[in-house]
């Protein structure tokens, strides 16, 4: 008997659906807290990445303040040489942790031409980024001046009780520079993931399957690069990749992980599997960071290939960016965001439901582990391509309730990014949009339909403010 429907069937009766299941858990288990994928795909190869951040310290000796007789904040109690000592314990863990390289400049900063010889090797030297921890408010000059005459993200902690209120949203209207005043010197480690984001951006390389030429480009400001390769070499890909073990196996997992199947019959299941092998076997030729397909040509007839949604799912839930239609602004961000919070994200088409003032967005594909690559999945129902009409793919379903990020970072010499939040409401499940559909809140206006963008990127937690934070670190305008 068949597990999965005819073509002329538009839902799996309960029956026929658990005994599909059953047999797919009999060809091997399911990993706790992992889409049954996860367990038979190979990790992706990553090219190799470097974040080099020049860390400088500036204060005076102690006991300069002692002869002086008078220590202003952070107080005559305070142990300058101590902090440098226990910080930059700590800044050899987060140089491990992160992946990046630190490099102290030797003696603390005091005089204004010790900072002015910093700022000289820190411009010879072009580092990723900086990290200047400063231990005395009357030095606040000092890191002004190397902030404004670097060019160089500055990431800038001060212990509380260093910096007064003025000094603090004198940093806040600054570009280039992101301020940290806490106890807590492991608050620096989120201006850290900012700086290395931005220099994993600059190292990274797309790879766009659209049109009929090759050709690289680099994305201005940020410095992402491009690659371009004709339709036909995805197509030949596809015609060439053949339906093994390793396919099966895959396909299997996507039905056995599946809440339900619906539309999609055993072929559709296994070929949407191929399209992900197919696509592998040119993001490991090409050893890029990131792709993105113009998709829908391939879907028409004559048809090339079937939907690459369930490939794109998987791609994302190994934390690999995938994005739809070769959209760049939209595979940018799921870069960035992946980058910065480990995170994958939902591309949508952004629609708004006028009646509840709520923002609505849908597409084919979306990741299930929203929560990132060791998090419990979401569930998800292999559905056909609502606007093609054929073909497997899923429809995520987002916890009603969870908090969310939208932003859409837009290329430019001028870049911009759109950034909002809110919380998920539900997933409705309409005979328009796609097959993952979204409604969720907004925060930052009154009227849903002032949120600007089109396929923007939604992921999960509050993280406006980080964001916000990173663009003026990396001199983009954040609009909300």
């Amino acid at each position: 008997m068949s597990t999965y429907p005819s073509r002329d069937r538009f839902h799996v009766p309960r029956r026929v659906f658990l005994q599909a299941t059953a047999g797919a858990l009999a060809a091997g288990p399911i990993l706790a807290g992992q889409p049954a994928a996860a367990s038979v795909l190979a990790p992706i190869s990553r090219r190799p990445k470097h974040c080099v951040i020049k860390c400088a310290f500036v204060f005076p000796p102690t006991e300069s303040l002692r002869q002086v007789g008078y220590y202003s904040w952070p107080g005559s109690g305070f142990d300058a040489e101590g902090r440098r000592r226990a910080y930059s314990a700590r800044m050899t863990q987060l140089e491990q942790s992160l992946g990046i390289a630190i490099s102290t400049y030797g003696a603390a900063l005091d005089d204004e031409a010790s900072a002015v010889a910093f700022a000289e090797e820190v411009r010879h030297s072009r580092p990723d980024g900086l990290l200047l921890i400063l231990l005395k408010k009357g030095h606040w000059p000092r890191v002004k001046h190397i902030v404004e005459t670097t060019n160089v993200p500055a990431v800038v902690y001060a212990p509380l009780g260093v910096l007064l209120v003025e000094h603090i949203n004198e940093a806040r209207q600054t570009a280039g520079l992101h301020l940290i005043t806490s106890e807590e010197f492991d608050s620096v480690e989120p201006g850290l993931r900012m700086v290395r984001a931005g220099a994993w951006m600059r190292q990274s390389r797309i790879l766009n399957i659209d049109g009929a030429e090759t050709k690289t480009e680099v994305v201005p400001h940020i410095g992402t690069e491009v690659l371009t390769i004709p339709h036909e070499r995805f197509y030949a890909q596809y015609r060439e990749t053949a339906l093994d073990d390793a396919t099966r196996a895959l396909a299997s997992a996507y039905s056995r992980g599946a809440k339900e199947i619906v539309e999609p019959n055993e072929q559709d299941v296994l070929d949407a599997a191929k399209c992900y092998f197919a696509l592998r076997s040119l993001i490991d030729a090409e050893q890029v960071d990131a792709i993105m397909m113009n998709c829908l040509p391939g879907l028409q007839h004559p048809r090339k290939h079937v939907p690459p949604c369930m490939a794109f799912m998987s791609l994302r839930d190994q934390g690999f960016p995938a994005g739809c239609q070769s959209d760049l602004s939209a595979t940018l961000t799921l870069l960035l965001v992946q980058y910065l919070f480990e995170r994958p994200g939902f591309q949508q088409n952004a629609s708004m439901d006028t009646a509840q003032n709520l923002y609505f967005g849908a597409h084919c594909t979306c990741p299930s582990h929203m929560n990132g690559p060791g998090a419990r999945p979401e569930p998800y129902v292999l559905r056909s391509h609502a606007e093609a009409g054929w073909g497997c793919v899923p429809r995520v379903l987002l916890t009603k309730g969870q908090e969310a990020t939208i932003a859409q970072y837009l290329t430019g010499d001028t870049p911009k990014m759109y950034v909002y939040t809110g919380s998920i409401v539900g997933c409705p499940e309409s005979v328009g949009g796609c097959r993952t559909n979204v409604q969720m809140t907004i925060n930052e206006v009154d009227d849903v339909r002032d949120v600007k963008g089109m396929h923007q990127i939604i992921f999960y937690g509050n993280c406006g403010r980080p964001l916000r934070e990173f663009c003026r670190l990396h001199g983009i305008e954040a609009v909300s």
